[in-house]
């Protein structure tokens, strides 16, 4: 489903028990909150009381058909969207469906994988929609530093209050660009230690002959240029917290070091032979899968298992759902701020492509995007040309460029005939073919395609 802290409503509509049933539960099953009818007078009625996000109506129905019930809910209601189930399906049937407002038609049977994919598809429309019309939603808040809304998000922010109650060594999981060290930050700033110092530090960044001089500090004549005794970043963090970024890029003889950190809290400075005692709460992060470096020798056990006692595994921003949306939001006005313009608009086709792709840098490359986008566009509209060659070409595939012709052309034949109302006669001028041709393609389409 849509990641949201607020459940998508589905209202499921169908004469048949049994497939009320299995709908519900599967549905349900994903996170949504489903309601059901078994007519589309009992529709109304729960249209009338209960706000909805999707409909999902059978076509034939005793008393008003499923079309009847998409009109009506186009006529009547707005911001809700619709998807068409049928086991009958025809060319003439998809073309009344879509011309009455349907957004999918999903001919039965159907897999749980279509389902679930078609549900998913017209929701993202929703809110793509809804994000046009309210570009700036009141709940658009920070927690622990994070914009966010979605069930993942919501999941890592309890875990982060867990996590800032104790005193337990907490190991963060996430890609590069998902927040990690924002994740640290806040388990600090939450806890008893928030008045100490936060020491964080990147394992990876630091040359592997500096870093012990550099975690534990050293004392005069340790080595070539000490010249005086210095503290290491253990010390500056005693009494706090010590974030060590990147672990997984130190060595199998820095992992001992930092393990009897652990074991004995207290550290050894480089030239010395007297042991230290130090206070220091240790968080610890890594992009890398650390059960693989296990297996491959690279990450001591004993270590691993010593910094994995709380794990806050980040989502990815892909996995973050409608979260892209509201950060996009987030930042427009941020940078809008910082250069004196006027925040962007978004078109619905910009948002759709913000919202489809993949994101391998998260929330750090949708930063970004966004700062680019706001510093070179000229306007207050930011449409699909704006946006990086690479974010466009990857929703050209998302769109279609994985079908077969034969897909392409029965979904092309569908949309001329929902275009002319259904007049075969027009179809076919337009289509460049006569009515005989066009006959035989709708047939073959009927057979091969669940239009």
């Amino acid at each position: 489903m849509t990641n949201s802290s607020k459940k998508d409503s589905i209202l499921v509509v169908d004469d048949a028990p049994d497939t009320l049933e299995l709908l519900q539960r599967n549905l349900e099953s994903q996170g949504y909150q489903v309601f059901t009818a078994s007519d589309a007078n009992k529709a109304i009625k729960i249209l009338e009381t209960t706000a909805m996000d999707l409909v999902i109506t059978d076509l034939k129905m005793p008393g008003a058909s499923g079309i009847d019930l998409i009109r009506h809910i186009r006529e009547n209601f707005k911001d809700i969207e619709v998807m068409m189930i049928t086991g009958y399906p025809t060319i003439e049937s998809a073309v009344k469906a879509v011309k009455a407002g349907a957004e999918e038609y999903l001919t039965k049977p159907f897999t749980d994988t279509e389902l679930f994919s078609a549900v998913q598809q017209v929701l993202e429309k929703l809110h793509v929609h809804r994000a046009i019309k309210d570009p700036s939603p009141p709940s658009l808040t920070s927690r622990y530093g994070f914009i966010g809304e979605s069930g993942a998000m919501q999941m890592v922010f309890g875990m982060i209050a867990k996590a800032a109650s104790t005193s337990a060594t907490v190991l963060i999981l996430g890609e590069s660009g998902t927040g990690k060290e924002l994740v640290a930050r806040a388990i600090h700033y939450n806890s008893t230690r928030s008045s100490a110092p936060f020491v964080p530090v990147n394992c990876g960044a630091i040359p592997e002959e500096l870093l012990e001089s550099e975690l534990f500090g050293h004392i005069k004549g340790a080595f070539t240029g000490a010249t005086e005794t210095r503290a290491g970043f253990f010390q500056t963090a005693d009494g706090g917290t010590i974030f060590l970024d990147e672990i997984s890029e130190t060595s199998l003889a820095m992992q001992v070091k930092l393990l009897r950190v652990l074991q004995d809290k207290e550290v050894y400075m480089v030239g010395s032979t007297r042991p230290l005692k130090v206070d220091v709460r240790i968080l610890a992060s890594t992009n890398k899968d650390l059960t693989l470096l296990l297996k491959k020798g690279l990450f001591r056990e004993d270590l691993f298992f010593r910094i994995n006692v709380i794990t806050i595994d980040i989502p990815p921003l892909r996995e973050r759902g409608d979260d892209i949306l509201l950060l996009t939001q987030h930042f427009a006005t941020k940078f809008a701020n910082e250069l004196g313009k006027p925040k962007p608009r978004f078109s619905e086709n910009a948002l759709h492509v913000l919202r489809s792709y993949h994101w391998p840098g998260n929330v750090r490359e949708l930063e970004n995007v966004i700062q680019r986008l706001v510093v070179m566009t000229e306007g207050d509209l930011i449409e699909v040309p704006d946006l990086p060659s690479l974010m466009r070409f990857s929703a050209l595939q998302e769109t279609g460029l994985n079908r077969t012709l034969a897909q392409v052309e029965a979904e092309y034949i569908r949309n001329v005939l929902a275009s002319v109302k259904g007049n075969k006669t027009r179809a076919a001028e337009i289509l460049g073919i006569d009515r005989k041709t066009l006959r035989e393609k709708l047939s073959k389409t009927e057979k091969k395609s669940p239009l």
